[in-house]
């Protein structure tokens, strides 16, 4: 039998099967010695006495380790407004190590009714557009819902984003029979707790979705600068038109992104982050942000 994991609590192991049947697996003894089940994988489950063992685990797309979840085809990138305060230096590393993970990064901009017309975050919301970034806004005021319910049909997603911007309250809104516990904003640090205590895909809109603390690290010492280079979102219409192939976009002359940013094609602040990347690579950083 075939089916994908969807929650693990210790060695067990909660797999819905193509039947649509749930089954409380083990791991078999063979798969102790090699690739360990989490969830979102696919696996082949076979019974045995009164108990269902996982007997193989296929070949995975991807694999995030924070949280532990395989498969992964979009992560939602989900930060306020206000309070907490938008960062865009914030949301382009989380952009960009979610793309070096083969996996789309969608941008949820949450308490939009908070702010006015003239604010700043509205120049934000166009830029990350301009560059190929899906973005939904959200608010008391906006319907989007609708949208929302589009963009996770037939999907595994995972949100990620600093605590208290709204990632529980999202879920309740588009399901109230989560009820998944929330918490206001703490007003004396101007941030919120962690209120999510385990790791699950859950059935929403048609697909699944992963309610989990995200990246609370930042950790940019597991990948190459060349494959940061080369999934990027914003780079991507001027792969292969620079002077050296192996171009990082960096000090290289003949760089067509380089030129790309100069003619205000590309954002100079996402590129500006870029760099930082780089030295991050370089440096073998790890940071917390939450």
């Amino acid at each position: 039998m075939q089916g994908r994991v969807i929650k693990q609590i210790s060695n067990r192991y909660t797999v819905l099967l193509d039947d649509q049947q749930i089954k409380t697996c083990i791991a078999r003894g063979k798969l102790r010695l090699g690739i360990s089940p989490v969830v979102g994988d696919f696996v082949d489950v076979q019974k045995f006495d009164d108990k269902y063992g996982i007997e193989k685990v296929y070949q995975r797309t991807n694999y995030l380790q924070r949280p532990p979840i395989a498969n992964v085809d979009q992560a939602i990138v989900v930060m306020s407004a206000v309070n907490p305060p938008f960062s865009p230096i914030l949301v382009d590393q989380l952009i960009f190590l979610i793309s070096c993970e083969n996996i789309e990064p969608i941008i949820l901009v949450t308490k939009m009714d908070l702010v006015k017309a003239d604010d700043v975050i509205f120049d934000y919301i166009a830029d990350y557009r301009h560059g190929g970034y899906q973005v939904i806004i959200s608010g008391k005021d906006t319907n989007d819902l609708p949208a929302l319910e589009i963009l996770l049909k037939d999907k595994i997603s995972v949100l990620t984003g600093q605590s208290g911007v709204g990632k529980s309250s999202f879920l309740n809104r588009l399901d109230p029979s989560f009820k998944l516990v929330t918490q206001e904003i703490s007003h004396a640090l101007g941030r919120g707790k962690h209120t999510t205590r385990n790791s699950e895909l859950y059935a929403i809109a048609g697909g699944w979705i992963a309610d989990t603390p995200g990246f609370s690290k930042l950790d940019f010492s597991m990948i190459t600068k060349e494959r940061l280079a080369a999934s990027l979102k914003d780079f991507n219409d001027y792969h292969g038109k620079c002077r050296f192939r192996d171009c990082l976009h960096d000090k290289e002359p003949g760089c067509a992104v380089k030129e790309a940013v100069d003619q205000k094609m590309i954002s100079a602040s996402r590129y500006q982050h870029y760099i930082e990347c780089l030295q991050y690579i370089e440096e073998g950083r790890k940071t917390n942000y939450d």
